[in-house]
């Protein structure tokens, strides 16, 4: 078993790489790369890429995670008696594919040439109640998209929560956060965190859930901060998107969270001010009510997951 070290990218397909774009652009992605057929976006972190699209039929694709080395990557090829290839996505490196209990294309990805960060407009300093470390000077928020840092988090739905949850677990040693219940001594899914020993990660990476068939639930974006995070709320509204849960606060990770669906309908998440947790975090057991409660902000609709 190795650790990886953080979730890479999302891929979809959809017939329009123009228009995916746009909308892209609009929910403050960046173009890393496009090819004929194959749309790469980035982050403003030093990262090749975190969202793919290819050109075919709407639909989600699959995903990726990051490794430590290329030699945890050829540690984890020999275990499970697959080929180490070239990477010829942004970034290049080294890959190896699996393909998960539900039919999902798995890559993990190591030795990758990372671009430079992209610079973050909005530096913000923020007073409040207690402390006021801005003085002398008004706050100013830009107009314009939110600025995603990189993709924080996938939600899957598969056909059978505890047989994915032990599939990830075994090859790339991701632990629980917090399993969920539908009902007590029912788990139908739980939050998933890399294991980076003493080092805070996510409080989640992957979240499969239980629903008894496999698809794309949603996919999360990490943005600089709150002001971003409204700030593009009222780009994606004023171009007419699509909004569908938002703005709030999660009680399971904590984060302030904006959710909208693309052009195809997949849905994508703006959120930032997540818990971090790292090995002395003990896993917690909830009820379901905890996953679609949140601490402010409008109740989830029943559009969600679907």
């Amino acid at each position: 078993m190795i650790k990886v070290t953080d979730i890479a990218y999302v891929r979809f397909r959809a017939p329009d790489l123009d228009e995916m774009e746009k909308f892209l652009l609009e929910f403050g992605l960046v173009r890393a790369e496009r090819r004929d057929k194959t749309l790469f976006m980035r982050g403003t972190d030093a990262l090749p890429f975190a969202h793919v699209t290819e050109l075919g039929e709407p639909g989600f694709v699959g995903l990726g995670f990051y490794a430590e080395s290329v030699a945890d990557l050829e540690r984890l090829a020999a275990k499970y008696g697959l080929p180490v290839e070239e990477n010829d996505a942004p970034g290049a490196g080294r890959i190896v594919r699996f393909t998960d209990p539900n039919g999902f294309p798995v890559d993990v990805v190591a030795g990758q040439n990372c671009p430079q960060p992209l610079p973050v407009g909005r530096h913000l300093t923020h007073n409040d109640g207690e402390e006021q470390p801005r003085k002398g000077e008004p706050l100013r928020v830009a107009a314009g998209p939110s600025q995603v840092k990189r993709l924080g988090h996938c939600v899957i739905n598969v056909k059978d929560f505890r047989e994915t949850e032990a599939w990830y677990k075994e090859r790339f040693g991701l632990v629980t956060s917090d399993e969920i219940e539908i009902a007590p001594g029912a788990p139908i899914g739980a939050f998933l965190r890399c294991d980076r020993g003493a080092a805070h990660v996510d409080h989640h990476t992957l979240f499969p859930v239980g629903t008894g068939a496999a698809g794309f639930n949603h996919a999360a974006f990490e943005v600089a901060n709150f002001d971003d995070l409204m700030a593009g709320h009222q780009v994606l509204e004023q171009s007419g998107r699509r909004h569908e849960w938002g703005v709030g606060r999660h009680i399971l990770g904590s984060q302030i969270f904006d959710y909208w669906r693309d052009p195809w309908g997949h849905t994508v998440e703006h959120w930032t001010d997540g818990d971090l947790f790292n090995n002395e975090t003990p896993p917690n057991v909830v009820g379901i009510d905890k996953l679609m409660g949140n601490q402010w902000g409008p109740e989830a609709p029943p559009t969600m997951g679907g």
